[in-house]
């Protein structure tokens, strides 16, 4: 703050950053203080933001499918905050605003559900199909097979699964956007309700890809090329509450790596105005006219 004379004593109000103020010792002028022109982000903050954008992404992609698949959540928590929960700082993905914008999304080992029923374990088998560990005993499956045969089948090799249960197959594929050049990924659902009595034909039901027999258990029927695949086993009472198995995305993704590195990072933190960890203010500048009282 200084008081000042001279053709400057005729100014009051604000000049840029200055403010003048006419008072009885004479015109004093302060400085006035810089806000931030943006708000604060730390690296941490950044890290943790620049995940969000493809978890948002790989969430919408499965449609309302997810929407009972997260067990006993407390009243202030939806199942699009627990599947955030559960994966954020665990599976880091990182994607631009752009991309997200362009619909970009990458397949990544997320966790999908949580749940009290048994999880079913997914291996890979000599013929790289994917296994899952529910067991069918002798039972083949052809175009012919019913969901009757199926869910008979299933029943008596799995302790676990109940008339009534629900096997749902969720499949992702992972592609390039042929104009703008972004990845993109589709999830689709298949599912089949056990029902010893139902002789539709299974596979009108759910298709052969996730209904397949390999080493006496349901598998794939080809190799999970830049894509992701699960069974999930579910259970849905009288009151309507939902019991799930708790499962992970098993992914062969080529694009993945490329968008975990810490190149993805800093280009993703960037796009969304880069890390901002502490706020600017003004300097103090030297100005002639502006002379300090004696």
């Amino acid at each position: 703050m200084a008081k000042i004379f001279g053709v400057n004593t005729k100014i009051s109000g604000k000049v840029g950053q200055l403010l003048y103020r006419q008072t009885k010792a004479g015109t004093i002028v302060s400085e006035l203080p810089m806000k931030p022109a943006t708000p604060l982000r730390t690296q941490r903050q950044m890290n943790i933001r620049a995940q969000w954008a493809n978890l948002g992404a790989i969430y919408k992609q499965f449609d309302a499918m997810l929407r009972k698949g997260f067990e006993e959540l407390p009243p202030s928590m939806n199942v699009y905050n627990a599947f955030i929960q559960a994966n954020l700082g665990v599976v880091r993905v990182y994607i631009t605003k752009t991309m997200k914008l362009n619909g970009g999304a990458i397949l990544a080992p997320y966790q999908i559900t949580r749940g009290s029923l048994p999880s079913i374990a997914m291996t890979l088998n000599a013929n790289n199909l994917l296994v899952s560990s529910v067991a069918l005993g002798t039972l083949s499956i052809d175009a012919t097979t019913t969901v009757a045969q199926f869910s008979q089948a299933l029943l008596d090799n799995n302790e676990s699964f109940l008339e009534g249960d629900q096997l749902t197959f969720f499949h992702g594929i992972q592609t390039v956007d042929a104009v703008t050049r972004t990845p993109r990924a589709t999830i689709r659902g298949h599912k089949v309700i056990l029902n010893t009595a139902d002789e539709t034909p299974l596979w009108d039901v759910v298709g052969q890809l996730g209904f397949s027999v390999e080493d006496n258990c349901v598998a794939t029927s080809q190799r999970i090329t830049n894509g992701a695949a699960v069974w999930v086993h579910s259970r849905e009472n009288a009151e309507g509450d939902l019991k799930v198995s708790t499962q992970f995305f098993y992914v062969e993704n080529s694009a993945l790596a490329t968008y975990q590195s810490n190149a993805a990072l800093n280009a993703s933190i960037n796009s969304y105005g880069g890390v901002n960890a502490r706020a600017v203010y003004l300097q103090p500048v030297f100005n002639p006219t502006l002379t300090p009282a004696p």
